[in-house]
């Protein structure tokens, strides 16, 4: 091969190199967020009341009453069972955790779901998201049962395509686990998802399946959670969705 010839294939090779760049860039820009997970507690409603009165309850049942005024609110997100066994003080499959976990569902099916207030705006603004052509789904680490029961009370289900939550037996209780069985669920790409939620575990779920994340910072996670699990933004309220989405948007192209 003369020096010349090697000069075109080199020129060749890196045309071709630059046409797939271009290609890829291109991918990247006409990717855009068409699907939105949102979690419950502590994002589309506050569920402090029944679910600490519940909590109560269940620890009381157990043999283990807590004190009014202790401060239980950090329960609210992570999955129930492991914070009444943190509280117990006892391994996650003692039968304590469980009895206490019984006690928690005997109230909260019945009271304690309803005991529950829906945030500022929740309902325009998942209307206005729908109504620009976004597919809505709730990934919450509550019962599916009694995320349906809820949203449903509020009339908030209309709004979803479909209510993902955990088991009763506690499968998917982890959101990584469950944002990974709605995506397979749904069919959906990765690229094309987002996940909304108040705490790191939304974040870090997100993460993991490989899907953007926005944090609100009205829920139960604290600032300093929120910024250790680096979501793509932080949002003070839940309207403000509509304006945060536009600028993902550019951010990601």
């Amino acid at each position: 091969m003369s020096f010349l010839h090697k000069i075109w294939v080199s020129i060749g090779n890196f045309q071709a190199t630059l046409e797939r760049i271009f290609a890829a860039r291109m991918d990247m820009v006409q990717t855009v967020i068409k699907n939105i997970l949102i979690d419950l507690d502590g994002t589309l409603t506050d569920p402090k009341a029944g679910i600490t009165a519940s909590a109560r309850y269940g620890l009381e049942k157990a043999g283990y009453p807590i004190d009014e005024n202790s401060n239980i609110d950090w329960i609210i997100g992570p999955p129930l069972k492991a914070s009444l066994a943190k509280i117990l003080n006892v391994a996650l499959d003692d039968d304590l955790a469980e009895q206490a976990l019984l006690g928690y569902r005997e109230r909260f099916s019945a009271t304690g779901l309803f005991e529950n207030q829906v945030y500022a705006d929740v309902a325009e603004t998942l209307a206005a998201l729908r109504q620009q052509g976004f597919k809505l789904l709730v990934a919450t680490a509550k019962p599916t049962v009694y995320a349906k029961r809820i949203l449903e009370h509020f009339d908030l289900a209309q709004y979803f395509a479909e209510i993902y939550g955990s088991e009763l037996s506690g499968e998917r209780t982890n959101k990584g686990d469950l944002i990974a069985y709605i995506l397979e669920q749904e069919q959906l790409l990765a690229a094309e998802c987002l996940m909304v939620g108040d705490r790191e575990f939304d974040i870090l779920g997100a993460r993991r399946n490989g899907i953007g994340s926005i944090g609100v910072a009205y829920g139960y996670g604290s600032i300093e959670e929120l910024a250790q699990a680096q979501p793509e933004m932080v949002i003070q309220s839940f309207a403000a969705l509509l304006e945060a989405l536009p600028e993902l948007s550019c951010k990601s192209a």
